[in-house]
């Protein structure tokens, strides 16, 4: 086992492990440490902890300081800095006539590397709008293109629920969400209604994903066959949350009623039936 501390370098985003060496450091405190792109600022999500020596998959990197005021007058600086390298990029994006769109711009702690984050629909050669950048900073310059659930996060704002970007909150990465998600949990497929701002599905479609998935295990579909109190009937709808069913008897009289999914014996899932549906669904939208 090794002692380490999460570090954080953003809001949202993954913790890094550094060597805290023989200093006291405590979660919340921000720290200068010394990372790939040079020297960074953090804030430690985790203070001193034990790790087995396999979870670390890099050279453990020493933690250089706990940050004084001179450092957070630094970061002070450095943003400034950043809004002034926003408007000229811009302009020298307008020279150059390139087809993106700058979204943020971040200087490292020693002002050593200077990354510009875009959004284009396509491909972009930058090479002259680097080389002017650097003649421009006389730094290392980094150009990234992002994807618009990127730019929603660098950017923020609020959701449809009325509260902040999860992505801009506390999301660390994005996960697969798919359209199955939605009609699984029975919301509308009308793609207005379960996309997010940034044009994509909503990411909180895949926070209940799992607990519909393990209900419509113990939930027969519609199209199943049911045995309920002796005789047999066809599933014609059904409540994942409830247990609900309405069951229709096989016999050519038979009247629909409400039971529970307790309460009946499932004969056959109607699995072909909703696969049908959906290949349908997915054609149509």
């Amino acid at each position: 086992m090794v002692n380490v501390i999460s570090v954080k370098f953003k809001d949202t985003g993954r913790s890094y492990y550094f060597d805290p060496g023989d200093l006291e450091i405590k979660t919340g405190d921000t720290v200068i440490v010394e990372s790939a792109g040079g020297l960074s600022i953090g804030t430690v999500s985790a203070g001193v902890h034990p790790v087995a020596e396999e979870s670390i998959v890099k050279e453990l990197k020493k933690v250089l300081r706990i940050a004084s005021e001179k450092d957070f007058a630094k970061v002070e600086e450095n943003r400034q800095k950043e809004k002034e390298a926003f408007a000229i990029c811009e302009r020298k994006i307008s020279e150059h006539n390139l087809q993106m769109k700058l979204i943020s711009v971040e200087y490292s702690f020693d002002a050593a590397k200077i990354t510009f984050f875009f959004t284009a629909e396509g491909r972009v050669d930058f090479r002259d709008l680097v080389k002017d950048l650097v003649a421009q900073f006389h730094a290392r310059i980094e150009l990234h293109q992002i994807g618009v659930r990127d730019e929603a996060r660098m950017l923020g704002g609020l959701g449809v629920c009325g509260r902040p970007y999860c992505c801009k909150q506390f999301l660390n990465d994005f996960e697969p969400v798919s359209i199955k998600m939605a009609k699984e949990q029975g919301l509308s497929l009308n793609p207005t209604k379960i996309s997010g701002s940034c044009g994509r599905l909503m990411c909180c479609l895949k926070y209940e994903q799992d607990a519909y998935e393990e209900l419509m295990k113990i939930t027969p579909p519609i199209g199943s066959t049911v045995k309920h109190e002796g005789e047999l009937g066809t599933v014609v709808d059904a409540n994942l949350i409830t247990g609900n069913l309405m069951v229709k008897p096989k016999r050519e009289d038979g009247i629909p009623y409400k039971t529970n999914r307790k309460e009946v014996k499932i004969i056959s899932r109607g699995k072909k039936k909703a696969e049908t549906e959906e290949i349908e669904e997915k054609e149509e939208i």
